[in-house]
This record gives structure tokens, C-alpha cells and sequence, in this order.
């Protein structure tokens, strides 16, 4: 029993440290957490006791763990706000902002219109998705007075 306990709450931990950094709107999903960590402690006992290594009952176990999350709306709206955004939006403010921007309907929107799986980011979707949220933010910023950094006039 103890064993179990001690499995169930690294899988627990595991996907809760993966949630941290890339889907942090999940973080407060308990029962999706638990669902989750059970079934990949599931996955990894039912792969040992197939004859599995245990390197490849916890391959086995992170395939279930992670199902479904390897795109992160976060992540692509951090990435946005980096690479588009640098001057007017400096460390750590993409960090900071891309919640508020997740809880956003004109994103949600956005975002709503695409089949993100797990491999959307390699996808050529993924520039339509990039370039759309990008005008976004810019109206966003434009209209709703986000916080941005004036750049400093540097012509004199």
C-alpha cells in the first residue's frame, strides 16, 4: 500500500510540475490531476506486470500522463509576446501577462477555432494560429490599455 501512495504521488507531482509550466490554467483541476495521475499509475503497474522494463513502463506511463497537453496555449502566447512583443513587453511581463491573456474571450476565440493536438505545433495551422493572435494582442493592447514598456526616444 505504501508503495502505491509513494508511485501515486509522483505521477501526481510530475504532472503537476508540467502543468506549472505550461498549462497553468489546469493547475486548480483537481479531479482532472487526480484522473490523470491514476491512470498513468495504471499504465506504468500494468506495463511492469506485461514483462516491461521500468524505463519503459514510465515511457508507457508519460504517454498517458501527458496525453493531450503537449500544445500549450500558454507557451504559444509567451513565445508571442517574446518574439513580437520584446520592446514593449519585457521580462517577466510575457510570463505575467499570457494568463491574464489565456482568460481573455477575444483569444479564447482565437484559440477556439483551431484543433490543437498534440502535434499542432509542427503543424501549418500553427502559423495562421500565431499570426491570428498576434493581431489579437495588438488590438488588445491597443484598445484595452495593457501594460507595455514606452520605448525611451533614443534619436537624441
Amino acid at each position: 500500500m505504501n508503495q502505491t501512495k509513494k508511485e501515486l504521488s509522483y505521477f501526481r507531482l510530475k504532472l503537476e510540475a508540467y502543468l506549472s509550466d505550461y498549462h497553468p490554467e489546469l493547475m486548480t483541476d483537481t479531479a482532472f490531476i487526480a484522473a490523470r495521475a491514476d491512470a498513468a499509475l495504471t499504465a506504468y503497474a500494468d506495463a511492469v506486470a506485461q514483462g516491461f522494463s521500468h524505463l519503459e513502463a514510465e515511457a508507457m506511463s508519460s504517454e498517458v500522463l501527458y496525453q493531450g497537453l503537449h500544445f500549450s496555449k500558454h507557451n504559444t502566447l509567451v513565445s508571442i509576446l517574446e518574439n513580437e512583443f520584446s520592446e514593449e513587453l519585457p521580462e517577466p511581463l510575457p510570463e505575467e501577462l499570457a494568463p491574464i491573456l489565456l482568460g481573455n474571450k477575444f483569444i479564447q476565440a482565437v484559440f477556439a477555432k483551431y484543433d490543437l493536438t498534440d502535434d499542432f505545433d509542427g503543424s501549418t495551422e500553427y502559423d495562421l494560429l500565431y499570426t491570428e493572435l498576434t493581431g489579437t494582442i495588438v488590438e488588445l493592447i491597443e484598445n484595452s490599455n495593457l501594460p507595455t514598456v514606452k520605448k525611451a526616444d533614443t534619436s537624441k
